[in-house]
Formats: C-alpha cells, sequence, structure tokens
C-alpha cells in the first residue's frame, strides 16, 4: 500500500465517534472544513460523505473511536483536508476484499471503503485484530 507522505498541518479537530450523533457532528465538520480550504459545494458534499462513511464504519463495526479532520497544505499553493479515522476494534480480516465494490460483512451495500477511495485523492488502510483499524484519506484543491 502507498504510504502518505507527511504535509503541514493547518488546523486539527478531533471528534469521538461512538454513536449516531458523531456522525453528524463529523459531517458538519467536514462540510465547514472543506468550505474554508475552498472546495465547492459539490465537492464539501463529496468530502463530507467520505468521512461520514468513515466514521459510519466506527459505529458498526468497532462501536466507538475517533475521527480527526484537518487542514493540511504540501506548499504554499496546495491546500487539502485530510481525514483520519480510527477504532481499536476487531480488525477487518480481508483488506483486499473489503476494498471491492458491494463487499460487505454487515447488511450494506459494501459501497462504504471503495467510495471513500474513489471520492478521496489519496487513501491509505491498515488493519489488524490487534490494533483495530485506521484509515488516512487525503482531498487536495
Amino acid at each position: 500500500m502507498k504510504i502518505l507522505a507527511m504535509n503541514k498541518i493547518i488546523e486539527e479537530t478531533t471528534i469521538d465517534v461512538c454513536e449516531s450523533v458523531d456522525n453528524a457532528v463529523v459531517i458538519y465538520t467536514t462540510r465547514q472544513m472543506a468550505a474554508q480550504i475552498g472546495f465547492n459545494e459539490a465537492q464539501q458534499f463529496l468530502i463530507a460523505t467520505a468521512a461520514s462513511e468513515l466514521s459510519t464504519n466506527i459505529i458498526r463495526y468497532a462501536k466507538k473511536g475517533f475521527v480527526i479532520l484537518r487542514t493540511i497544505s504540501k506548499n504554499h499553493d496546495s491546500r487539502g483536508i485530510e481525514i483520519i479515522a480510527k477504532d481499536n476494534g476487531s480488525g477487518i480480516e480481508d483488506i483486499d476484499r473489503a476494498m471491492q465494490e458491494h463487499f460487505s460483512t454487515g447488511n450494506s451495500l459494501g459501497l462504504g471503503l471503495p467510495s471513500v477511495k474513489r471520492i478521496m485523492d489519496e487513501f491509505f488502510i491498515e488493519s489488524s485484530p490487534e490494533n483495530g483499524t485506521l484509515v488516512i484519506a487525503k482531498k487536495w484543491r
């Protein structure tokens, strides 16, 4: 898997996720941050959808975790948003399979993780029973 390069962090917000109201906070905060960076309204909704998918997965599969939202830059002209979703659940048994469209271990459409990867410009995932799941996704403006 591709390891993401380090970028300068301009702003950071951490949201604990354990119930559906927390997902609403993730969506709202993501949209606000994306708007501040200069993403248009359609892009804001897409980025918020990616963040929502990640926080929903935390609630559905791990019961609790957190989402970190960051405004980042890689040079003076390029700003973006970074979404980090982390839980300490039992992990994803088969990441390659979980990244396939329509695969689900729950009662869902199985579009979440593949959609996040498609929406965002950079995507990284690691998972194990010992450490839970970590997803890092970035979208550049």
